[in-house]
């Protein structure tokens, strides 16, 4: 049964073990679509799986940059599309995993990614050095709401990026994103794994909890040595930004780990109101999910007068 799959939605839903089971089910190949676990040596900070966790299924996009790499949609984009066509070619079912709604986005649909100007990216960046990250966001998020959901706060290259497109192109960052119905692969299927609110906080309070029992403060001591203070997407990763304002005395480590809580929090909200936005995506339980997404593949398969393999 060839398909392409797609699991969303808000960190510590449990993701990564429900593309797991849809995979092993379908004998699917995993992409990878969690910008943070682009990089080698990011482990616990990311709730990367181990070699032996994946269970055998092929993960592709995992651990491709070293910390002091910059992470490129386009590229990424680039990429995934290779993996997914030669992937479907050969009818192997895919499924995409994450929660960086823009990657995941970048991949389906004919997002365009426009060119560079030097000078405005330098003017840009000088500016936020001088008024800081929390102001040049909140200008992004006046004159183009849906990128101030996007784009956290912290991730002040993005924020730059997204203002130089919009001075190069007079319209908003969000052009770029493709209208209602326009994809590259229609068929599609997407599921976002809801639950309840209260019950989310508690999982993203005793992962981070979980992270820091597990090693996550000696793992940033030992990327700070290769590189991590100096990678422009790696160090903005939730905890490892936390940890690293720590460690240079800006905040206790006890600090850090409840300034984690609160970011994490916070950016599932965010993940939540970009998935949400997608009325392409079906919500479903976690426990539900595996099972929901073989339905609504064999009705798709019905409805187009397939016979289900």
């Amino acid at each position: 049964m060839t398909a392409l799959f797609c699991v969303v939605g808000p960190t510590a839903t449990g993701k990564s073990n429900i593309a797991l089971d849809l995979a092993e089910k379908l004998n699917a190949e995993i992409i990878n679509a969690d910008a943070m676990q682009f990089y080698r040596g990011m482990e616990i900070g990311t709730a990367k799986l181990s070699m032996t966790e994946r269970r055998g299924i092929p993960h592709h996009l995992i651990d491709i940059l070293n910390v002091q790499d910059e992470a490129s949609v386009s590229e990424y984009q680039a990429s995934g599309r290779m993996i997914i066509d030669r992937l479907l070619d050969k009818g192997i079912p895919v499924v995409v995993v994450g929660g960086s709604g823009l990657y995941v986005k970048a991949l389906l649909d004919p997002l365009n990614f426009p060119g560079r100007d030097p000078q405005i990216r330098e003017r840009l960046e000088s500016e936020a050095l001088e008024l800081g990250a929390t102001v040049m966001h909140a200008r992004l998020a006046k004159v183009d709401p849906a990128a101030g959901l996007a784009i956290l706060p912290g991730n002040v290259r993005r924020v730059v990026r997204a203002l130089e497109v919009i001075e190069l192109t007079g319209a908003p960052f969000t052009a770029t994103l493709p209208r209602d119905g326009e994809s590259r692969y229609p068929e599609a299927i997407q599921i976002g794994l809801k639950i309840e609110r209260a019950v989310l906080n508690k999982r993203i309070d005793l992962r981070v909890d979980q992270m820091w029992a597990a090693g996550l403060i000696e793992e940033v001591k030992q990327l700070s040595l290769v590189g991590l203070r100096e990678g422009k997407t790696s160090r903005r990763a939730l905890g490892y930004m936390q940890i690293l304002q720590a460690l240079d005395g800006n905040t206790s480590l006890e600090g850090a780990r409840s300034e984690t809580k609160a970011a994490t929090r916070k950016y599932a909200r965010r993940q939540i109101s970009w998935f949400r936005r997608d009325n392409r995506i079906s919500w479903v339980e976690p426990e539900n999910a595996v099972e929901q997404a073989i339905s609504m593949l064999s009705e798709s398969y019905r409805s187009d007068g397939k016979i289900i393999e």
